[in-house]
């Protein structure tokens, strides 16, 4: 008996024992955000950019190429920002395109907005006001990823404006939405701050794990170079960006929304000219969401890239560019 009690009281030690050592793992890493996260907007942002305000708050933005030439506006995916574009837009400004890459909230150097608004309809308002004050009448959307619900929830409410869109490796757009959200144990542990910040901290704001996340949605591991994992990282000293994240992801679990964008019935009515862009090993949002994107839209087709995951515009950059720009030269200026 004594030996049996023995036992278990030693197991029970080592599991306590092993609880203390993830809180205290868990706990360094908030209290490291906390340090990090110290930096204004205005601080932190590249002096590659600009704020313009966009309806109901202050969006970061990066430009290049000639103010005259047609005006490309490029839509970033989570966890993303502009700096993300940079390559692309180089390519384009040369070609004599106006390139503007936009920070969608709570990504990037934007302001967050007043309240935990980030449905797909209200970054089409926010990029439609960054139009507005751009005096940009006609635009070309460049959509990526989780993007791709703001792009076409911004083309269909101004179909009129948008000259063409490219939608790479798009997600986000509502149309396999269940009836109703089911409650989940990710939910109710963001639904707890304290807790959820702690989480978070330790992974999606951790930036000792930004390159493994990049690399699970990419084929080639090296295409995850360290310049792009910087680039990555940039934002995360930003002030409560561990907490914005939080609000973010509790938003995006627990609103079910209605839009245009979410019927696809309304997907008939953008007659402009799209391009679809895919990797063929996309593990993120599979191959067959595109021939499915495709069958909607009368308009577009669909260019599949080889030995490409998630990203594209990285993982085969100059083949991207390639893609867009000859897309792009059949529109007309």
């Amino acid at each position: 008996m004594k030996k049996r009690m023995s036992l278990f009281q030693g197991v029970r030690n080592v599991i306590a024992a092993i609880v203390l050592l993830i809180v205290a793992v868990l706990g360094f890493f908030n209290i490291q955000a906390a340090l990090r996260e110290t930096k204004t907007r205005a601080e932190a942002a590249p002096t590659t950019g600009r704020f313009i305000q966009a309806g109901d708050t202050q969006l970061f933005i990066q430009e290049m190429g000639p103010a005259s030439g047609p005006a490309v506006v490029f839509i970033h995916g989570a966890g993303a920002w502009s700096g993300l574009w940079r390559e692309t837009m180089t390519a384009l400004a040369a070609a004599g395109y106006h390139c503007i890459a936009l920070d969608i909230p709570p990504f990037g150097f934007s302001e967050r907005p007043p309240t935990a608004a980030y449905g797909r309809a209200d970054q089409a308002k926010r990029i439609i006001a960054a139009l507005d004050t751009l005096n940009i009448s006609k635009a070309i959307l460049v959509g990526h990823s989780f993007g791709g619900g703001a792009t076409v929830e911004t083309a269909l409410r101004i179909p009129d404006r948008i000259q063409g869109m490219v939608l790479a490796d798009v997600g986000n757009l509502g149309l396999n939405t269940q009836p109703a959200n089911q409650p989940s144990a990710l939910s109710a542990v963001l639904g707890v701050r304290p807790l959820r910040n702690v989480v978070i901290a330790s992974t999606a704001t951790n930036p000792l794990l930004s390159k493994t996340f990049l690399q699970t949605l990419i084929l080639d591991p090296a295409d995850a170079t360290e310049a792009r994992v910087q680039i990555l990282q940039q934002p995360l000293v930003l002030q409560n960006s561990t907490d914005t994240l939080g609000d973010w992801l509790l938003y995006t679990l627990t609103n079910q929304e209605v839009s245009l964008s979410s019927d696809p019935a309304n997907y008939q009515t953008l007659a402009m000219p799209i391009r679809l862009i895919w990797g063929d090993n996309d593990t993120t949002i599979p191959l067959a969401e595109g021939e499915y994107l495709k069958s909607l839209l009368p308009n577009a087709e669909l260019v599949i890239m080889k030995q490409v995951n998630h990203i594209p515009q990285i993982e085969d950059n100059p083949k991207f560019d390639a893609l867009l720009l000859e897309f792009l030269e059949r529109l007309p200026r």
